[in-house]
């Protein structure tokens, strides 16, 4: 049987601890621990895809953080915020290019017969549920205004 996302964890945890690895040891736990709690909420164990929406949360959060520390002047912990989403990073689907994205908009402002601004949502919509997970919201939503805009 294939290793599960929640073995993997369990496994790179288990190096992590005796390599002496503090701050990838901490960013795994702490996925590990929103995983469990997931678990909780939902009352059964989680799939793959479910694990990699927990680390997508955890990653956002750490996004966040970094922002919030840089705004603050604290660069030590915006550090620190870094190193934890990079060991995130090990969880989640490699991102879309630019002209990968680009040609899934193209696509859905056809597919909506989109002709301006007001069709926001609808190519939202669409875009979103194709990109899942490969590709910031934030990031979507500046090119699609762009491009609607341009329209």
């Amino acid at each position: 049987m294939a290793e599960t996302l929640k073995d993997r964890l369990a496994g790179e945890m288990r190096a992590a601890l005796k390599a002496g690895e503090r701050v990838r040891l901490g960013a795994l736990r702490l996925l590990a621990a929103a995983v469990k709690n997931r678990e909780v909420e939902v009352r059964h164990e989680l799939s793959d895809d479910e694990v990699v929406e927990v680390a997508r949360r955890e990653a956002k959060r750490r996004r966040e953080a970094i922002e919030a520390y840089e705004g603050a002047g604290r660069e030590d912990r915006a550090a620190v915020e870094r190193q934890e989403l990079e060991v995130l990073a090990a969880y989640l689907p490699a991102d879309l290019g630019e002209a990968e994205l680009d040609a899934i908009i193209d696509e859905a402002v056809a597919a909506a017969e989109a002709a301006g601004p007001g069709d926001l949502g609808k190519v939202m919509g669409s875009v979103m549920a194709k990109v899942r997970g490969r590709a910031d919201g934030r990031r979507v939503q500046e090119k699609v205004r762009a491009r609607l805009g341009a329209a």
